[in-house]
Parts: structure tokens; C-alpha cells; sequence
């Protein structure tokens, strides 16, 4: 079975960075795109960047271009979300999803991830 396991979460002050992995277990996982999505208190969840698994072709929203960065390690089946220059509204729970091959949206995802960032 599938799974992804989500790291590097944590506590940081505004201006600095941290990275997010996101990997994929299981020899069988066959990805169309891996993303990242995030959801403040009182919020709904929003999508934050994805990449196209074959590719690597990026997306992001707006109020973190320039900022993040999303990568991607074939061989390890994992996802990177590198923030920089992190913000107080940046404070989240980030969740990695990835979207199969035959799947019309993300269909797996993983536990999540605390972001905090303080003034």
C-alpha cells in the first residue's frame, strides 16, 4: 500500500526558511503530479505548488512565488518544499498529495505537517 510520509515541519521566525519532504512508499507508486497544500486555523485548505512527475514542470500560487521552491527526486520518490523567506500567514498545516496515474485529482495524501512561523 501507498503512503506518504511528510517531514520537516516546525517552528521559524519570519524572514527564515525550512524544507518539507514529502515521500512516496511502496515499489508500485506511478505518479502524475505531487503537490503541496496547506490549511491555517479557521481556514480552508488551499493549494500552495505542484509538479508534474515526468516533467518537473512547476506551479505555484501567487502568494508564494518567488518565495518557495518545489522540487522533486525521482529515485526517491519525494517531494522537496523548500520556503524561504517565511512569513506569519505562511503558518499552516502542510499536506503533501500526490496524484496517481489514473486518477482525475490528488487521490493520496499524507498526515500533515505543523508550519509555524512567528513574528
Amino acid at each position: 500500500q501507498v503512503q506518504l510520509v511528510e517531514s520537516g515541519g516546525g517552528l521559524a521566525r519570519a524572514g527564515e526558511s525550512l524544507r518539507l519532504s514529502c515521500a512516496a512508499s511502496g515499489r508500485t507508486f506511478s505518479g502524475v503530479a505531487m503537490g503541496w497544500f496547506r490549511q491555517a486555523p479557521g481556514k480552508e485548505r488551499e493549494f500552495v505548488a505542484s509538479m508534474r512527475w515526468a516533467n518537473g514542470t512547476p506551479y505555484y500560487t501567487d502568494s508564494v512565488k518567488g518565495r518557495f521552491t518545489i522540487s522533486r527526486d525521482i529515485a526517491r520518490k519525494t517531494v522537496y518544499l523548500q520556503m524561504s523567506s517565511l512569513k506569519p500567514e505562511d503558518t499552516a498545516v502542510y499536506y503533501c498529495a500526490a496524484q496517481r496515474t489514473g486518477a482525475r485529482d490528488y487521490d493520496l495524501w499524507g498526515q500533515g505537517t505543523q508550519v509555524t512561523v512567528s513574528s
